[in-house]
């Protein structure tokens, strides 16, 4: 079935407050096999307002996995398989501007990547491709995220810049006001290269940034810690399946899904020479690449 028949298929990432999602019937966890390793814990698969949802716990159930230790590549590649055509991102950063404050939704529209120990790409030796990241999220998926959060009460940013680091440490002063100064709006650990392949696989994405703390740039309040940034999470962690909740059947209906660009990252993006590709890369694109390889 070619992406222009297929009905939207959500798939969530986040973290294990947001699957727990009133009135999503008919749920099975699911092991999903995947040609660049194992993905972070099984699939939850289920139906909310008969539209079909895909889970995936990030950092597996228990929160098992630091972010540099996340197979982000394989987690991309099972949900490709499972038939997700659109991905809404739930992460927890810090803010780095005092009108973002704790409690507060950003939905992010820029990426910098200042991670350095992860697979970033599903392409490479044997088969080289370059898609374009001028615009790294979805804005479709953003618009219905906007709209969304917003009917339903959550004080929302539409917009803002999220500066990707490696962790698990947080951030010295140094490197939060580097970051304030480069004009960055947030920070975290998680979404990159998570979009990168996202694109990759031809899949929309988008990104919800749920603020938990002020980094530790801001004078007036102490330093970033665990403790101070679970008590934030548990808070969002509510508003963020009331948005799972309310967006889905706007997602699952949504007309227009199979025109986004998105779903076309890869038209022109394979450099390789068809003589020159490596069949044993071939086969482990099946799922990201199958729709231009196999034509």
């Amino acid at each position: 079935m070619g992406i222009g028949e297929q009905k939207p298929v959500i798939g969530i990432i986040g973290g294990s407050g947001v699957y727990d999602i009133d009135g999503l019937i008919n749920q099975r966890w699911e092991k999903v096999l995947s040609s660049f390793g194992e993905p972070s814990d099984e699939l939850l698969f289920g139906d909310l307002n008969g539209h079909q949802l895909v889970f995936l716990p990030r950092h597996g159930r228990g929160h098992k996995l630091a972010p540099s230790e996340i197979n982000y590549r394989a987690n991309i590649d099972a949900l490709k398989r499972s038939g997700v055509t659109d991905i809404i991102s739930i992460s927890a950063v810090g803010s780095l501007h005092e009108h973002l404050k704790p409690g507060m939704f950003v939905i992010v529209d820029q990426f910098i990547d200042r991670t350095f120990a992860r697979d970033k790409s599903f392409f490479g030796q044997g088969m080289v491709a370059h898609v374009s990241m001028a615009h790294p999220v979805c804005s479709r998926l953003g618009d219905i995220l906007e709209v969304t959060a917003r009917q339903t009460g959550i004080d929302v940013l539409r917009g803002g810049v999220y500066l990707v680091m490696e962790g698990p440490q947080f951030s010295c002063l140094a490197e939060s006001e580097l970051y304030r100064a480069w004009g960055c709006d947030v920070i975290g650990m998680t979404n990159m290269p998570e979009a990168k392949l996202a694109r990759e696989a031809e899949i929309c994405y988008a990104t919800v940034a749920m603020v938990t703390d002020y980094d530790c740039w801001h004078p007036d309040h102490d330093d970033v810690s665990v403790d101070q940034i679970v008590k934030v999470l548990m808070n969002n962690a509510d508003k963020a399946r009331i948005l799972v909740r309310q967006v889905v059947p706007k997602l699952g209906e949504d007309a227009s899904a199979h025109m986004c660009s998105c779903h076309r990252a890869l038209e022109h993006a394979l450099i390789t020479a068809t003589a020159a590709r490596d069949p044993e890369k071939l086969k482990k694109l099946d799922a990201i690449a199958g729709r231009v390889l196999n034509r």
